[in-house]
């Protein structure tokens, strides 16, 4: 049995567990001593009490992360009633900052605030050697990535086969966002390139294909961030997937040659744009140049088979529903693939905290912290914006619907007005956001594009059925009729001419 056991609650199944990799490559001598046991929020926290306990362990060392602190601390305080001599370690970025009144700190026996990659051993040696640190929270330095062993060899076949291996050239960020944790993470440190490359090495010969790089800025360094490129370039393969989190106005020609290099679907970008109000994103302390942004998405998008996934928050200071949408829409025109609507979240130790009292800001108290209410935005109009993001989820941004999509803001003059209106007659119609069907869905968009937005049934129809098969369906259903009436008799056209063809060759 395993003297340290290093956990977490995963929000899937497919997320492995990157920084108990890390605790466990740096363990060192404690290695042989320890095991990653991993599970996912949705297992109950008695079944993984019960998985816990019976490795016995005199150490558990506990991820906490702001989508887990609630699970895992029903899962600490079981352990804790049943068995109170095993010792709690707790580490992430939920349990780094404001650790005074938090029920999971107060439930552990030590909290290792920061980057414990180190830190974490030093602690597990001396509880194991009976000399117990006298403080309850320890905080870590910042460790140089030269002096940090890699964790990839801790990824299994399992893992290789089944789950998203994340990968890191660097830590940090030089930007001062004050919704984001990284901004209190300066300087950028970068794992010696010649290192990281024989990482990507052994990985890809174990047969890894699909790679989440988690470095903020991955264009930052434009000689480390080709030299990777390169690389990966050298050695693809059809069905391999990069996917990379990149400043969206920094892509200079060198960078840019080497992306159209790559095939469709090879690479994806997340581009953290946020805000497209330059005076909001003066109050967060947001630098970007939104020309030069601009013209990046219209060359990945005209030149590049680049999966564009860009970001937008509601709810920041200084942001109206008003202002949000203008953004909205001039992130529609540029066209990436996805835009993730995100409503604005309260990270411990983030210094958003300052604009409170000046811009109303309320959060709410329990994970993830989400705004509430803004003295721009109050909480009605912010629990509307909630719907409109899970509804442009369901039509933009699941892929379902290519075609039909647009036709919900054409003649609006404003893809977020259509939308907007489109998302308070379907909260109207059904009261739900969540568990609607993909054919409910798409009876519901009929309804709504015929009634209320002065599409004909032949074009909204048609365009639903051809979104219906391009996700791979071959039926038609009832509800289409009015398509398969305009398609089916040119199907049979063709299919007559094709067979008085076949006869005339045959003759």
């Amino acid at each position: 049995m395993p003297d340290i056991v290093l956990t977490t609650l995963n929000a899937k199944y497919i997320h492995a567990a990157f920084g108990l990799r890390y605790l466990m490559a740096n363990l060192c001598d404690l290695q042989s001593r320890a095991a990653i046991v991993e599970f996912d929020i949705n297992q109950r926290p008695l079944d993984i009490a019960e998985v816990l306990l019976a490795q016995e362990p005199k150490i558990l060392g506990f991820g906490v992360y702001i989508w887990n602190v609630q699970e895992t601390t029903a899962v600490i305080s079981a352990i804790k009633r049943l068995q109170p001599s095993v010792n709690i370690i707790l580490g992430g970025p939920e349990v780094s900052h404001e650790t005074d009144g938090q029920p999971i700190v107060d439930l552990a026996d030590h909290v290792i605030t920061g980057e414990a990659d180190l830190r974490f051993a030093e602690v597990c040696a001396r509880l194991l050697a009976g000399d117990p640190p006298s403080q309850k929270v320890i905080p870590a330095s910042l460790p140089e990535m030269s002096q940090l062993r890699l964790p990839y060899g801790f990824y299994d076949d399992e893992d290789i086969a089944h789950r998203v291996i994340y990968v890191e050239a660097s830590r940090g960020c030089p930007f001062t966002c004050e919704f984001c944790l990284s901004s209190l993470d300066v300087p950028v440190r970068a794992v010696p390139t010649g290192r990281f490359l024989q990482a990507l090495e052994g990985l890809l010969r174990r047969g890894a294909r699909q790679f989440k790089f988690v470095d903020r800025t991955f264009n930052l360094n434009l000689a480390t961030s080709s030299s990777i490129l390169e690389f990966l370039l050298a050695r693809y393969e059809p069905g391999m997937f990069f996917h990379f989190e990149m400043v969206p106005d920094r892509l200079p020609g060198g960078l840019r040659e080497l992306v159209k290099r790559f095939p469709p679907g090879a690479l994806q970008f997340e581009v953290g744009i946020q805000t497209f109000n330059e005076t909001v994103a003066g109050l967060i302390s947001r630098r970007q140049k939104y020309d030069q942004l601009a013209d990046n998405l219209r060359f990945l998008r005209s030149q590049t088979g680049v999966h564009i996934h860009a970001d937008l928050i509601v709810g920041l200071p200084g942001e109206s529903v008003s202002s949000f949408g203008e953004g909205f829409d001039r992130l529609i025109a540029l066209g990436p693939q996805e835009i993730q609507v995100g409503i604005l979240k309260r990270l411990r130790g983030t210094p958003i905290v300052r604009h409170d009292a000046e811009w109303g800001m309320i959060y709410s108290a329990e994970p993830p912290y989400e705004i509430l209410s803004t003295r721009l935005i109050p909480f009605p109009e912010m629990q509307r914006m909630r719907r409109f993001a899970r509804y442009w989820d369901l039509v933009g941004n699941s892929g379902n619907f290519v075609e039909t999509a647009p036709l919900l803001w054409r003649g609006t003059g404003s893809p977020f007005n259509g939308l907007l209106q489109w998302s308070d007659w379907l909260f109207a119609r059904t009261g739900r956001t969540h568990g609607v069907a993909l054919i409910k869905l798409m009876q519901l968009l009929l309804e709504y594009l015929t009634e209320q937005a002065g599409v004909s049934e032949i074009e909204a129809a048609t365009a639903l059925l051809h979104d219906y098969r391009r996700t791979g369906h071959g039926d038609s259903p009832h509800f289409l009729a009015a398509a398969r009436v305009e398609l089916e008799p040119a199907a049979a056209a063709r299919t007559s001419a094709g067979r008085r063809q076949q006869r005339h060759l045959v003759s």
